[in-house]
């Protein structure tokens, strides 16, 4: 069966609770990945944990990352899963939740604002409008 136009969505997210956060930095970057969709449970070998760690500590130094420095520090980390398509892909995955942006001088950290407003932006602007929308299809499921 093929999809139409109108059964692709516009934005999907995925939230997932865990226990209360403890652990060093990559175990709690690495369990914000998951809740909110950007890792799988039990996925080990995937580089968007420490990809997304680099970009957070840019961040607090307002620093620019372009791609080929960020490929640099993954290899040099030795992490695993690095090519510079799957970096790519990945960059693409932080822009589409408007956590990183891209500019002439690089990437960075959206607006260079904290991962805590980063996520409040993206629940005002994109999870509470999606929920909404469901709303709205639960009124008219009821109506008819």
């Amino acid at each position: 069966m093929r999809k139409s136009f109108q059964d692709l969505p516009v934005f999907e997210f995925t939230l997932r609770k865990f226990e209360k956060p403890s652990g060093d930095f990559k175990e709690l970057l690495r369990k914000f990945c998951i809740s909110i969709g950007l890792l799988q449970p039990g996925d080990s070998r995937d580089v968007i944990v420490p990809l997304l760690g680099l970009f957070i500590k840019a961040g607090k130094d307002k620093k620019y990352l372009p791609v080929e420095k960020v490929y640099k520090y993954l290899i040099n980390n030795k992490e695993s899963g690095v090519s510079q398509s799957n970096i790519r892909r990945h960059l693409l995955r932080l822009k589409d939740l408007d956590l990183i942006e891209k500019t002439p001088n690089g990437y960075r950290i959206r607006e260079w604002l904290t991962l805590k407003e980063l996520l409040t932006d993206v629940i005002k602007f994109k999870v509470e409008p999606t929920i909404n929308r469901v709303m709205e299809y639960a009124e008219l499921i009821d109506e008819s």
